[in-house]
């Protein structure tokens, strides 16, 4: 028979679960996922679909032979890293690269830290980030849309990202004329360029699914909108300043910043508890992901920007700590 446990009140019962809300992620993702496939085809699904199998392997593998326990893989935690590792690749990456950043988002992002619950940063960006430095070449070029049967030797060309990173190089304002409108980013119809990753592509179809994940109260409001206005502030007083840097809204509209907001920074491990410490956490990344976007050396800064906040969380649970339980506030 089991044993009864008693613990002390108050009691309280919800009907959230891991399973759950990593499924309601990955349902959440659905659009994007759709849209990725109906633009690149053949790519896109080799992509994720070897993303999700080396993500879920790999976990397996790890756990059952290295850390001797039972795996835990029904629980759509590896399924949900191999979709957000793979939305954060090229669409034409040879196999044996995604498989090697699985490994490593898994094995070192995750696992190497006790597994789900327990790792500091994002396993899907730590995979992204070490293939980012350790292949920049077949990490940077990105093939157009609309190349369904073309895989390895699809047409690439510059992104909306590098674009803007060329305007501030060349200090001529004229160069963002190349840009994309905003509507064509939003629904990523931007035939004419490259269409970076394959999270990159459809702005709308993020945006259906951050409204799904809100209805169903699997995120809060408060990380992705956070982002969303430092970026619109901090970029439209930049552009305002100076009209070499993009407006703010194509600054919203392109790269990783509406996967990152929406999906990667929410992440529940890596981000802080209290809805305060959300937004403050919110607006570092927004901020950082200007500056890197800016002045760095990559035209990208999103994934950077949530390492380096996932890095600072427990500092920010610490400074802002979550309301106890039935706790009074003291009288003043």
């Amino acid at each position: 028979m089991g044993k009864l446990i008693v613990s002390l009140s108050p009691h309280a019962h919800g009907t959230d679960s891991v399973e759950k809300n990593m499924y309601g992620v990955i349902i959440a993702l659905v659009p994007a996922i759709v849209v990725s496939l109906i633009y690149f085809g053949l790519g896109s699904a080799i992509v994720l679909l070897s993303s999700v199998a080396s993500c879920v392997f790999f976990e397996w593998a790890i756990a059952k032979y290295i850390l001797k326990r039972q795996p835990s893989i029904s629980d759509g935690s590896a399924i949900l890293t191999g979709l957000l590792l793979g939305f954060n690749l090229p669409s034409n990456l040879p196999v044996w690269i995604i498989i090697l950043g699985a490994l490593v988002a898994i094995g070192i992002g995750k696992m190497s830290f006790g597994g789900l619950g327990n790792n500091p940063f994002n396993p899907a960006l730590v995979g992204r980030c070490f293939l980012l430095v350790s292949f920049p070449a077949q990490m940077t070029t990105w093939p157009k849309i609309g190349q369904l049967t073309n895989y390895l030797d699809a047409e690439t060309g510059a992104t909306p990202l590098s674009i803007m990173k060329e305007a501030i190089k060349s200090g001529d304002a004229s160069v963002l004329d190349q840009l994309p409108s905003s509507m064509e980013m939003l629904i990523g119809n931007n035939a004419t360029i490259g269409a970076g990753t394959l999270g990159e592509l459809c702005a709308l179809a993020l945006i259906i699914g951050l409204i799904y994940m809100l209805w169903k109260k699997i995120i809060t409001w408060h990380i992705p909108i956070s982002i969303i206005a430092t970026v619109f502030v901090f970029s439209g007083l930049m552009h305002l300043a100076n009209p070499i840097y993009a407006d703010p809204v194509s600054e919203i509209l392109s790269g990783g910043l509406m996967l990152g907001a929406i999906f990667m920074a929410t992440d529940y491990v890596t981000s802080p508890m209290t809805g305060k410490g959300q937004i403050i956490y919110g607006v570092a990344i927004g901020l950082l992901t200007i500056i890197i976007r800016n002045w760095g050396s990559y035209p990208e800064g999103m994934s950077f920007a949530i390492l380096i906040m996932n890095a600072f969380t427990p500092l920010i649970n610490t400074y802002i700590k979550p309301k106890r339980f039935g706790e009074v506030p003291a009288k003043k």
